[in-house]
């Protein structure tokens, strides 16, 4: 009706009727079009991924490794606090007139680990030393500021019935029991601080913004100064197929690993179990991705990490590697045969836990290395000294070789070697028309989730 329709509105459409999940469908609406037209198949997809600065603030940053360091000499302070709390109803015998018990400071799993760390900083320190990260997770819900307040309760109940009264301004001397009590309530709120820091970060990330507490503060190929300066930002994937973009999704990691299995189930939710071949870099590679592939029964054209490295004589040669080694059966069990011509057995199998997967090693060893000349080129830091008796042990994770070699015969094929080019020209050439040809270097918006839709609408 020749009406100007006001700025609100496309801000409230932007904001609340424009979902993630919609802008998503659209995609998809477009990408099934493009299948009738025969212009994209969905059964092949090049993946890559960029980091893109948030709308953040770069020095408003939160590092895991400086909260454990502080909180483990918050600890510390509260341990005294316990202890002077327990004296100071022992020595006015409140204890016994009021019924309380003595406080028990709480244990936190995973400050041992973080204590030694800070010890051997401090030491590496005077020896102008690098320092060593202290980025341990700690299991922070153990550590309840409630067993504070109870403390405080205590002391409150006590001033009430005592008749002490709290004093405050200039010239006046609080009573202990009054500095006691402020000390527990400064070492609450701190406590409840760094327990809200380590929920904001999760267990995947070791840092976050203040500004936008999504952002995680990541190593930037911008970086003029050339100094390893870390930004807030973004790591943004695309799945590209024929140059049109499939999927995009943004993520708080600053590895590529974790991301691959969602962008693939996002595709199995989209258009069902119809990808057949997936092509990345080595950024991709892990065996909790190459598994899932082998699952799914998709064929992995991902670039394996040590890829440049088997190319080489030295990897050849290593005669410390197992698959440099001979091998042997004895009732129905293998066996490997060293550079020495001594035999390897099978110990025993040994597993191993990270980000919700777990691994599982078989473990040989030989029975007696003694008077091998091959033992400095063998054994992992030789020391002729201390490592006389050492005899050789190695762990082999069988599952995870053997889905890199399927994944390495894959690339190192006719057309594994032309999806690698064509994955390259791909998907860098989006992202060289996005941050080098349209200088989109940096989001508007704060949140994952609003970051996700400016970038789809981008795209």
């Amino acid at each position: 009706r020749g009406q100007k329709p006001k700025r609100d509105a496309f801000y409230d459409f932007k904001n609340r009727k424009l979902t993630s999940d919609v802008l998503d469908d659209l995609n998809y609406q477009f990408m099934r079009r493009l299948q009738k037209e025969g212009l994209v198949t969905l059964k092949k997809l090049f993946i890559d991924g960029t980091k893109i600065e948030a709308n953040a603030n770069r020095y408003t940053f939160v590092w895991r490794g400086s909260i454990n360091y502080h909180l483990a000499g918050l600890l510390d302070f509260i341990d005294q606090l316990f202890e002077k709390y327990n004296s100071f109803l022992q020595e006015n015998d409140y204890g016994t007139k009021y019924e309380l018990g003595n406080a028990q400071m709480f244990v936190i799993e995973g400050m041992d680990k973080v204590r030694e760390v800070i010890e051997k900083n401090r030491k590496r320190k005077l020896v102008k030393h690098k320092k060593l990260s202290n980025n341990r997770i700690i299991e922070i819900d153990n550590c309840s500021p409630l067993e504070i307040r109870k403390l405080q309760n205590n002391l409150t109940m006590i001033v009430d019935n005592e008749g002490i009264e709290f004093v405050y301004g200039k010239g006046k001397r609080k009573p202990a029991l009054q500095q006691l009590h402020e000390e527990l309530e400064q070492c609450g709120k701190r406590l409840m601080e760094y327990k809200e820091c380590f929920e904001i970060m999760g267990k995947d990330r070791n840092s976050y913004s203040k500004t936008d507490l999504e952002a995680t503060f990541m190593r930037m190929k911008e970086d003029h100064m050339l100094n390893g300066q870390l930004k807030p930002a973004y790591n943004v994937q695309i799945a590209v197929e024929n140059y049109f973009i499939v999927h995009g999704y943004v993520s708080s990691d600053r590895t590529d690993y974790n991301t691959l299995i969602p962008v693939l189930e996002k595709h199995k939710n989209a258009f069902g179990s119809i990808l057949e071949e997936v092509t990345a870099d080595s950024g991709y590679c892990s065996e909790k991705n190459l598994l899932y592939l082998k699952r799914n029964e998709i064929s992995s054209y991902i670039k394996l990490q040590d890829h440049e490295k088997r190319k080489t004589r030295a990897y050849s040669e290593d005669i410390s590697k197992y698959y440099n080694m001979r091998t042997g059966i004895f009732e129905d069990e293998q066996f490997y045969i060293c550079h020495d011509g001594r035999e390897l057995r099978h110990l025993r199998i040994e597993s191993k836990e990270q980000d919700g997967y777990t691994q599982t090693f078989e473990v040989y060893g030989c029975a007696d290395c003694s008077g091998c000349e091959h033992k400095a080129r063998c054994l992992y830091k030789y020391d002729a000294e201390k490592d006389a008796e050492k005899n050789k042990v190695m762990k082999i994770n069988e599952q995870w070789e053997e889905l890199k070699e399927r994944s390495h015969a894959n690339i190192q094929s006719e057309r594994g070697i032309l999806k690698r080019q064509t994955r390259s020209i791909q998907t860098e050439g989006h992202f060289g028309d996005i941050k080098e040809n349209e200088n989109f270097r940096r989001f508007n918006y704060r949140s994952a989730d609003k970051v996700y839709k400016e970038f789809m609408l981008y795209a």
